[in-house]
């Protein structure tokens, strides 16, 4: 009998897509398993013992709950536990970290302290905890008796670097690009002179940072610096499809929220055809090879405008150190991984 899945969703869609419907759902359904994703949210609740829908639907089921779920969801779930073949809680984020960091915006900080409340259930009613870093997992080793790892997957398709051909010049920039959500907005700020200043004394170079009108202020008033809003996740990700980077920043301070996080920021860089300058901490130092694919930086302002103006300096190296991130992130991101890990459950 094939396995059925039922991704129970509280919203959080990126994480759903990267860790399992986009990446290695596909590949489990041509195996002959059944795949749904529900909306689960309150007042949607399944009827048990209801319609023979929802009972063939849910039971026997493996359920993938991510982040969060809703509280009368979560109730019914503990309830009826025992019709499910599996819960497995999948998480990509340092939830009570979050709340206590008071550089996240307050709104965000208050949502993770809601579903940070929460998880003590979550933790009970499942049966794995599926963590996106080693470092993430190791804060449930204690809390739950099965943590995995499961690393994000690189689910767009790979550039072919032909916006590396020009060298940089005032007709025809580079463009570094940011593209962290809010919860990044502090890592940003403490580079952001680097910016300002390579702005200011070269004309080569122009910046994309898509936090629309929440990118910090000194950023936005730069004549070559686009601020776009920030995207749905559905049309992020066919806008990474198409734009093209040179350069792409993932700054990432030492905090307790920020060493959970994983390397997808690797991925996305990747994706978008850039070579990436990062923090020098984990996750990135045990993916990054310091100038070759990609560069790590310390976390003074002053080292970050070193990298950045190193790789306009060097054009060819930097489309080389691209071309090596491009097969770094086409063996760490191998889908295959996934689908290996969901198809062993």
């Amino acid at each position: 009998m094939h396995a059925r899945w039922v991704v129970l969703s509280d919203g959080a869609r990126p994480t759903e897509d990267i860790y399992f419907l986009a990446s290695a759902a596909p590949a489990l359904q041509a195996e002959g398993a059944c795949v749904e994703r529900s909306v689960a949210r309150r007042r949607r609740l399944p009827l048990w013992p209801g319609s023979a829908r929802e009972r063939r639907r849910l039971a026997g089921a493996r359920v993938i709950l991510c982040r969060a779920l809703a509280p009368d969801w979560l109730h019914w779930l503990e309830r009826h536990r025992t019709r499910l073949a599996s819960v497995h809680y999948l998480i990509d984020d340092d939830l009570s970290a979050a709340a206590s960091d008071t550089s996240l915006p307050a709104a965000y900080r208050a949502r993770m302290a809601r579903i940070a409340s929460l998880q003590p259930r979550l933790l009970a009613v499942a049966d794995e905890v599926v963590a996106c870093s080693e470092a993430l997992a190791g804060r449930f080793a204690g809390r739950h008796p099965q943590v995995s790892v499961l690393t994000p997957p690189l689910l767009a398709p790979l550039s072919a670097l032909r916006h590396f051909s020009r060298a940089p010049g005032a007709e025809s920039p580079w463009w570094v690009g940011f593209h962290g959500t809010r919860a990044h907005l502090a890592d940003l700020r403490h580079i952001a002179p680097a910016l300002v200043r390579l702005h200011r004394e070269r004309r080569d170079v122009a910046f994309e940072v898509m936090l629309g009108a929440h990118a910090p202020a000194e950023l936005g008033a730069l004549r070559r610096c686009d601020t776009p809003a920030p995207l749905p996740w559905s049309r992020f990700r066919d806008y990474q499809r198409r734009r093209r980077l040179h350069i792409g920043l993932a700054p990432l301070l030492d905090t307790p929220f920020n060493r959970g996080k994983s390397f997808i920021k690797f991925l996305d860089i990747a994706a978008m055809g850039g070579v990436g300058i990062y923090s020098r901490r984990l996750p990135y130092t045990g993916i990054v090879e310091d100038g070759v694919n990609g560069l790590l930086a310390d976390d003074s302002p002053e080292d970050w405008y070193r990298c950045l103006a190193w790789l306009l300096d060097h054009p060819r190296e930097a489309a080389r150190m691209a071309r090596a991130a491009a097969d770094t992130a086409r063996w760490v991101g191998d889908v295959r991984c996934a689908v290996d890990f969901w198809r062993a459950r």
